[in-house]
Formats: structure tokens, C-alpha cells, sequence
């Protein structure tokens, strides 16, 4: 394997050996968080770094507990799909309301580690293997689900055995809405905020290995859009009088739960949606009655947009503050009981929390690739920069200690700041990066589309070279951004003769709610369109782009688009490889595809136009379609149905069947592909 990829599989992209999952404990004096030993060790172990005194100690090692890697349980496998998340050892972990404790699963076994690391960790009895474990106020208790029940130990099960599932979060909502939890202590460590999950109405999905055809097949269930949803309820359990209270709203109606949690001992917090997300209810809930009242409602005509990480919150003097846009669109902003607190020139992007007497957001001020971190005074708007130069800065805080995190073109920087002005690194031991690239970036047509162009490091102007886009072009991702990792494969892929061109079309987030809101029932024109636009305007900045030859490459919604491509504008796109492309909407998630498309009952004409399985007739170029066998997210049988039709037509195209791959690619998966996506590509483009 070419010296680049190998690299970047042993390194798994440069990731092993950076700290990860950070999180403060007792009042801001302990930085917990994971990491590696190396940048080619996979394994994670969770760490503290003390800020009194500068020292890091090593909590929980996976290797010492279980020499041998175990299997995961099959939800925490799910979970782990859902959040993303592909580090071995210790994938995740929980702190104790005093943050003096720390618990976490390891293959299904439970532990509990004290912040000194006396004693070492201690395995914590559980009633089967256990998943998403959650330690009360002082660490005494510990929550845990094992075979969709909730468990409290020392004690036992605490759900009924009722058929449901407990404790765990649904599928759309780990996946759409940015819930990945289903279970909350309450302030005291008295008793369970619950999330009850019926599925039975759900249709089955089912997975097999062709490579191992000794195997069962497995199979969940998934919300596919027009049909029936989870039922989602609310409980608060295991009170002193083994008490069980329904926290009470009208589901049916609004049946999405995006965020929920105690507020205080007396006051449970829950943000819940319409089914096309439309309208949003902020609630008070009484953790004694279930009984709930409304504090704020947001409408839009297209939908309420969900991810602002960090809101809703209530400050310490009892304000809350929420999510909101400015007129028209022009901005993603806070608000302060109701009233517009920042204005078109900040993109707030996420509200890390109170920080001096302040508020601590992540924001864009400038350019969409970047992002600040600034202070914003909740009583005069006043924004003070804390780290605003170049690159992309975020921020963990808690009783005046600060982790700011800078990613540029030099790499990663991380920084520990204390109240009293001391400050500290945490050790970063991840292969660095082997290019410096800073991507030539510009705002074109009249959408101000974020562009970045990447050429080949020898390149001599005046040299034509074949142009590759790679995109994503969905909502959700921005992929035009300063973070340098992303750019590293960019650079590669360049090194190997092309131009590499990365596009962000309306309805990308990060450039204006108006601009993410642009492809509204409308995914493929409003898409393809930009796309086109914008690869034209970088032709005439860029004379060496070659517009007679152009592949574009993508992933999920990226293959989706570049399956698209070269069924719907030929004239301008000549090869494409599409990974895990979602191929017909009608047979993706609910929450997803009716957020942007409506119900498939009510604008069956859309769900028709966004399909590409009736565009295989049309294909005249070169489509190599890529999917693994195990993708829960994309089903395989989107790629398997185009595959089909494309056969039925006549139309010669190229499949690569991923066995036991996930929506994912660890392992080298994703190098390995390279390899033969390069090869493709020189062979299609090649004059």
C-alpha cells in the first residue's frame, strides 16, 4: 500500500493517541478524559489531568482488565454506530455529579474508578452486559442497561418488564436528533429520568454476512419514512417509595424528544418536536406529578432547526436561554427569554456554557470555515474574543477552568487555562500530520458558496489537471472547513494528479439558517445545481482545471450525490464513486427525510424526484457504487436496488460489496478503498 495510506490506516486517519471525550470534574479541578498510548495504539484508556497540581494520572487501562479485546454488546455496538464513535479500549465514559468518579463499560463489564485511582478500578456487579452506565451525585450508585432494562446498582432492575425498551435512546434519536442517551439522575441520586421506547409497530430490518454464512442473521427496528415511529414516554423511577410518575404531554402530536434532564430536584427539562419538526415546545416538567408546562415554542414554515449544541439552558440567575434566528434567516443566534441576544454578524454555532460571568459560544464571525470561541456579556451583548485567530477553536469550561481546543494548518493545540491564570497541555501522542495544507479557499456565485481547492504540491501552473470533487453536500456537515485533518486525504488524492474540489451547497449549515433552509423538499436540484455553479466558477478562477474531465467522489449523502451526478448532468460530470449512497428517500429514516422532504403520503411527486432508481436508464458513465453489508443507517439495499435497475437497463456500472463493514470505515476500510477508487477514477478520466 502506497506509504500515505498505510500510514493513515496504522493511525486510523491520525486520531490514535490524541486526547478525546473531555470532561471537567469537582468544580473544575480535574480534566478527565481518553486517549491512547501512541499514535498506532487503538486502545483508549481514560486519564485525568489534576490542574492543582499539573499532574496526569492514568485511571483505567483496557489492556490490564481485559487482555484479550472482548465483544461488545450488540446496543453499545448500536450506540456506537449512532454517535460515530470507532476507538477501541474504553469508548465512552460518565462522572459522578461530584465529579470525583468516573464508570464506564468494557466489553459489557462494568467499572468504577475514584479520581486518585486508589484502588484501581473496581468492576461493578451487573445483571448482564451492561451499556451507557451512569454513576449518581456521589458515585454510590451506578445506572446501567442490560437487555433493554434499566438497572440500579447496588439494587436491581427498576423498569417493568413490560416489553419495552428502557433506558436507551431510539434510533432517530440518536441518529437525527443529537440524543444519544436515555436515562438522567436526578440532582439528589434518588431516581431515574427514564426514556421508555415501544418499537413493536416499527418494520424489522435485517442484516446477514455473506462472509460468514455460519452466522444468524441479526435484525432491529427502523423508523422508514411514511411509517409508524417509536413510541417514546418518560418516567421517573425508583424514588424511596419505589414510585413510578409519567411525565405528561401530548406525544402524540409532538412524539420527538430531542433533549430532556433534570434542571434541579424539583424540575425536569425537555425540548419535543412535531413530527415534520416544524415546531418545537420547550417544557417544565414536575418530576412528582409528570405534570408539564410550555416556557417557549419555536415555529418555522420549513422546519425548527435542532442542532445548537448547549440549549436550551437556564443560567444561574433563572434566565433561559434558547435558539433562534434573526429576521429572514440571516444569522443562527441566542436568545434570552425570548429576545433576540446576538445579531446577523455572529453564526453561533454552539453555547459551551457560563464562563466569568459571561457566556461562552462557538461562533462564526468571519469566514464559514472558521470558528471563534467568544465571551457575549448576557446583559449588554457584548462579544469578547478568547480565541479568534485562524483555524477552527472550540471550548469545554467549568468554575472558571477552560480547555480551548485550535486546529489550523499547523495542526491540533490544546490548552488548559485555570482561574488563576496557570496554564497546561495535555499530552497529544497522535502521528502528526504529514502535510501542511492550506486549501485555496473562496465564496462563489451568487450563494457565496464556501470552495476550497486542493492541487498537487509539485504543481506547475499552466498544467491541465483532471478535476476530482469531493463532497458530502447534505445537511448536517460542513465540509469546507479549517480543521486541518479533513485535508490531509484531499492532499493526497491531489498528489495523485488532480485537482480535488470540495463544494458546500445550500443547505449545508454554518453559512446562514436561509442558506441551510434553500434545500427544502429539494435535495437533488438544489444540490446539483450549486454544485454545477460552483465548479464552473472555480474553472474560471483556476485555468489548470480541467472541466472536460471531472469525478466526484462521496459518502452517504455525498454518494448519494455523486450517484446523481452522472445519472442527472453527464455534460458536466464524467466518473463518480458513491459510498453507502441513500438511493431512494423512501426508504430511509423518518426523522431525517420528513424534516426535509414531508410525509411520502402527502408529496409522493417529491419522494419520486428524489429518487435516483429511475434515473438508471440514463447512466452513460463510468459509477463504481460502494456499500458495506452492515450498515444500519444506509441499508445495503439502496446500493443493491440501483445495482439492479442499473442491470435490468443495460447499464455496465462497478459494485463493491463490503462485508461486515458498517456506515463506517475503520480499519484501513476506508485506505484500502482508495486504492481502488484512484484507480477507477485515472482509468475513466484518462484522455
Amino acid at each position: 500500500m502506497d506509504a500515505f495510506l498505510d500510514l493513515s490506516a496504522r493511525t486510523q486517519r491520525f486520531t490514535f493517541g490524541a486526547p478525546r471525550a473531555f470532561a471537567f470534574g469537582d468544580g473544575g479541578r480535574l480534566l478527565y478524559f481518553l486517549r491512547s498510548s501512541g499514535p498506532t495504539d487503538p486502545f483508549d484508556s481514560l486519564r485525568v489531568l489534576d490542574t492543582a497540581t499539573g499532574t496526569e494520572t492514568l485511571l483505567a487501562d483496557p489492556r490490564a482488565l481485559s487482555p484479550e479485546p472482548g465483544e461488545l454488546p450488540v446496543a453499545e455496538r448500536r450506540l456506537r454506530e449512532r454517535t460515530r464513535l470507532v476507538a477501541a479500549g474504553i469508548g465512552s465514559y460518565a462522572l459522578s455529579g461530584d465529579g470525583r468518579t468516573a464508570v464506564f463499560a468494557l466489553y459489557g463489564r462494568l467499572y468504577r474508578v475514584a479520581a486518585d485511582g486508589t484502588g484501581g478500578p473496581l468492576e461493578i456487579p451487573a445483571a448482564g452486559p451492561a451499556v451507557d452506565p451512569r454513576p449518581n451525585a456521589d458515585g454510590s450508585r451506578t445506572a446501567y442497561v442490560t437487555d433493554d432494562a434499566l438497572y440500579v446498582s447496588p439494587g436491581g432492575r427498576i423498569s417493568p418488564d413490560d416489553g419495552a425498551r428502557w433506558g436507551l435512546a431510539e434510533f432517530a434519536a440518536a441518529e437525527e436528533l443529537g440524543r444519544s442517551r436515555g436515562h438522567w439522575w436526578s440532582p439528589d441520586g434518588e431516581t431515574l429520568l427514564a426514556a421508555r421506547v415501544d418499537e413493536t409497530a416499527l418494520q424489522r430490518r435485517w442484516f446477514t454476512d455473506p462472509a460468514h454464512p455460519e452466522r444468524p442473521a441479526e435484525d432491529f427496528a427502523y423508523p422508514e419514512a411514511g411509517g409508524p415511529n417509536a413510541e417514546v414516554q418518560l418516567w421517573v423511577l425508583g424514588g424511596r417509595d419505589g414510585s413510578r410518575v409519567r411525565l405528561d404531554w401530548d406525544a402524540g402530536t409532538y412524539p420527538y424528544v430531542s433533549e430532556a434532564g433534570w434542571e434541579s430536584a424539583d424540575e425536569i427539562l425537555l425540548t419535543v418536536h412535531d413530527r415534520l419538526q416544524r415546531c418545537a415546545l420547550l417544557l417544565s416538567a414536575d418530576p412528582a406529578t409528570g405534570a408539564t408546562r410550555e416556557l417557549s415554542r419555536t415555529t418555522h414554515p420549513q422546519w425548527v432547526d435542532t442542532m445548537l449544541p448547549g440549549t436550551p439552558a437556564r443560567l444561574s440567575d433563572g434566565r433561559m436561554i434558547t435558539a433562534a434566528d434573526t429576521p429572514g434567516g440571516a444569522a443562527r443566534a441566542l436568545a434570552l427569554d425570548g429576545v433576540l441576544l446576538t445579531g446577523e454578524d455572529v453564526q453561533v454555532r454552539r453555547l459551551a456554557g457560563e464562563h466569568q460571568g459571561g457566556l461562552l459560544i462557538e461562533a462564526g464571525l468571519r469566514d464559514p470555515a472558521e470558528q471563534q470561541v467568544l465571551l457575549l456579556d448576557p446583559d449588554s451583548g457584548k462579544l469578547t474574543p478568547v480565541a479568534d485567530g485562524p483555524g477552527v477553536h472550540s471550548a469545554v469550561a467549568a468554575a472558571g477552568t477552560l480547555l480551548l481546543t485550535s486546529a489550523g494548518p499547523d495542526g491540533v493545540r490544546r490548552t488548559v487555562r485555570t482561574a488563576d491564570g496557570r496554564e497546561f497541555t495535555p499530552a497529544d501522542l497522535s502521528e502528526p500530520l504529514p502535510y501542511r495544507v492550506v486549501p485555496q479557499l473562496a465564496r462563489v456565485t451568487e450563494h457565496a458558496l464556501p470552495t476550497a481547492v486542493v492541487l498537487p504540491r509539485d504543481h506547475v501552473p499552466g498544467r491541465r489537471l483532471p478535476v476530482l470533487l469531493q463532497v458530502y453536500g447534505g445537511p448536517g456537515f460542513q465540509d469546507v472547513s479549517a480543521e486541518p485533518r479533513r485535508w490531509q486525504h484531499r492532499q493526497w488524492w491531489a498528489d495523485q494528479g488532480f485537482a480535488v474540489v470540495t463544494i458546500d451547497n445550500r443547505g449545508t449549515p454554518y453559512v446562514s439558517p436561509a442558506f441551510t433552509h434553500a434545500m427544502y423538499r429539494d435535495f437533488s436540484e438544489v444540490t446539483l445545481r450549486d454544485q454545477v455553479a460552483g465548479l464552473r466558477a472555480l474553472g474560471e478562477r483556476h485555468p489548470d482545471l480541467d472541466l472536460d474531465r471531472v469525478g466526484v467522489k462521496g459518502w452517504s449523502y455525498g454518494g448519494y450525490l455523486a450517484a446523481a451526478a452522472v445519472l442527472r448532468r453527464p455534460d458536466v460530470f464524467h466518473a463518480a464513486v458513491a459510498g453507502a449512497p441513500p438511493t431512494d428517500f423512501r426508504h430511509y429514516d423518518t426523522a431525517y427525510t420528513e424534516r426535509y422532504l414531508g410525509l411520502p403520503q402527502e408529496n409522493p411527486e417529491v419522494y419520486e424526484r428524489e429518487s435516483l432508481i429511475g434515473d438508471a436508464p440514463a447512466l452513460t458513465r463510468p459509477l463504481m457504487l460502494i456499500h458495506g453489508l452492515a450498515d444500519d443507517n444506509v441499508h445495503p439495499s439502496h446500493t443493491l436496488r440501483l445495482s439492479q435497475a442499473l442491470t435490468d437497463a443495460g447499464r455496465p456500472h462497478q459494485v463493491l460489496a463490503l462485508p461486515g463493514v458498517t456506515h463506517m470505515t475503520p480499519g484501513g476500510t476506508y485506505e484500502k478503498l482508495a486504492v481502488q477508487e484512484l484507480e477507477f477514477l485515472r482509468t475513466a478520466l484518462a484522455r
